[in-house]
């Protein structure tokens, strides 16, 4: 297997990829069954109408020379109810560092099946990370993709405890201190 380079690309770059990250996208989640993915007109308008247009968007690619992965995100701003979907209490210091606009998220974190555990992954996140400023990194994880929780723990992310959260919510609240 060729070696995965990291680049990370501006905001109009990762405009310009929006269909490629999207067939990553459609690679990385398929639909047991059908070996499609559901949700990729789903993930198109989302990462066009809502993620890249954030402030503070960053983005990392990794190819071979194709894409074989990525990551990317934002500073989640101050007026920003990030939680208010989530079923369950946050944690009150949690909660506060979003509202000091502490906290960035990492949206996505897509890698190619044959690129999986080769150090891709950790890689992306940690060159997404690099440069924030933010105290904290918060992400969504679905509840039950277990090897997704086994990698982020494994880079030193830990679940966040909500009190109330039902036992069959959809997802997770993961974060990890940056500073």
């Amino acid at each position: 297997m060729a070696e995965v380079f990291l680049r990370r690309l501006t905001r109009w770059q990762a405009e310009t990829q929006r269909e490629s990250v999207a067939d990553l996208y459609a690679a990385a989640h398929p639909d047991p069954v059908s070996g499609e993915s559901p949700g990729r007109e789903e993930f198109l308008r989302r990462f066009a109408e809502h993620d890249v247009q954030r402030p503070g968007f960053e983005m990392v690619i990794g190819s071979d020379p194709a894409l074989a992965g990525c990551c990317y995100g934002y500073p989640l701003d101050r007026a920003d109810d990030w939680c208010r979907d989530l079923a369950g209490d946050v944690p009150d210091a949690l909660r506060e560092q979003g509202a000091a606009g502490r906290l960035f998220l990492v949206a996505e974190l897509l890698v190619l099946p044959a690129h999986r555990r080769t150090r891709v992954a950790t890689r992306l996140q940690e060159t997404l990370l690099m440069r924030s400023s933010a105290a904290r990194a918060v992400a969504f994880l679905a509840s039950d993709n277990a090897p997704a929780g086994a990698a982020f723990r494994s880079w030193g992310w830990e679940p966040v405890d909500r009190p109330g959260r039902p036992a069959e919510a959809a997802r997770e609240v993961w974060s990890r201190a940056l500073r």
